[in-house]
């Protein structure tokens, strides 16, 4: 188990479902707290805790901890030493939860090995190393599996050019998987051709997508950067 270094709070007892804050201490919170996170930065939600009088406050995707003064500023991760499970992280893994069904695939490539029973959604730059390496040495391996495949241009201007002449080209999924696993480029795309290389990127950013690869799976959750054969099994297995 890997503990942060800088600001770790440790609490013995189990995450349960949090409480909503009091008003009163809602908005001692966002009084004291607020204004020294930094320029146009805003608490979207406070909660208590079942631990040591805090209160969990989220910023975008992200948990930190106060008491409810607002005095003090916690950056770190709970654990729970019973049972070693990383409380902070299972919280941060509910707040990215996305509803699957609302992704819109068309903006995707779809590949399908085998029956292509399990699904998920894959956002990948043309010009990330990780991905690249995700595709080699992970996906070809599993089997059953259906991919979509969202071009997320967040490394460079070349990104967005390759995306482009990927997806329009005759065969897009060849075409990307050309690149991806043999470095071979796609045909410049033609004058008329339009790719939804803006769509995807608003669609990223409206996630917190930071980084590539990201992975998604139809129960909601995310994993963010790569991740071997075995524990892309483990987390189909994990699935309902």
């Amino acid at each position: 188990m890997k503990f942060m270094k800088t600001g770790l709070v440790l609490a013995s007892a189990l995450l349960m479902s949090c409480a909503g804050a009091d008003n009163g201490v809602e908005a001692t919170i966002r009084k004291n707290v607020e204004p020294k996170l930094g320029p146009n930065i805003k608490i979207d939600s406070i909660q208590a805790t079942p631990y040591s009088g805090l209160y969990e406050i989220r910023i975008g995707n992200e948990i930190r901890y106060t008491d409810k003064t607002g005095t003090y500023l916690f950056a770190g991760h709970i654990f729970n030493l019973k049972t070693r499970e990383d409380v902070t992280q299972a919280r941060i893994d509910e707040v990215n939860r996305i509803k699957f069904s609302d992704l819109p695939l068309e903006l995707a490539l779809k590949t399908v090995k085998g029956n292509g029973k399990r699904v998920i959604a894959l956002f990948e730059d043309p010009n990330c190393g990780y991905c690249k390496k995700f595709r080699r040495e992970t996906l070809s391996r599993v089997d059953n599996i259906t991919v979509y495949t969202f071009m997320y241009n967040i490394l460079s201007a070349d990104s967005t050019a390759k995306s482009r002449n990927i997806w329009c080209a005759a065969d897009r999924n060849r075409a990307w998987d050309d690149w991806m696993l043999n470095n071979k480029q796609a045909p410049e795309a033609p004058a008329g051709c339009t790719a939804p290389n803006d769509k995807v990127l608003a669609l990223g950013n409206k996630l917190g997508l930071e980084g590539t690869p990201a992975i998604f799976f139809t129960d909601g959750s995310r994993v963010p950067g790569a991740i071997d054969a075995a524990a892309l099994e483990a987390k189909f297995a994990s699935l309902k």
